[in-house]
């Protein structure tokens, strides 16, 4: 019985993952100056869980870049991304859309 527990949790787990990824909407690229340490990634990501239809935000402090996904049927544009950036107290870079 255990087995079969461990069976329709794996199924049920693997299609909730599955369904997660193909409902994401488009993901953004954006590079930030600045961006040092932990405490300024909780700054940028703060601001830009904000805004609305964000679904995801990820930091690489090592490049200096954030990688926004938003939900599906929204969309991000560069302006809001730079308010965004620009109250957490750093400057946008760049901002591209990622490939899907």
């Amino acid at each position: 019985m255990k087995t079969l527990g461990r069976i329709i949790l794996a199924v049920f787990t693997t299609t909730w993952i599955a369904t997660a990824a193909f409902a994401a909407g488009p993901s953004y690229r954006i590079e930030v100056a600045g961006l040092a340490c932990p405490f300024c990634a909780y700054g940028i990501e703060k601001e830009l869980n904000a805004i609305g239809g964000v679904e995801r935000v990820e930091t690489n402090i090592g490049d200096g870049t954030v990688i926004v996904t938003m939900k599906d049927g929204a969309a991000l544009d560069e302006a809001t991304a730079k308010q965004a950036v620009k109250d957490a107290g750093f400057t946008l870079n760049g901002f591209t859309q990622a490939a899907q």
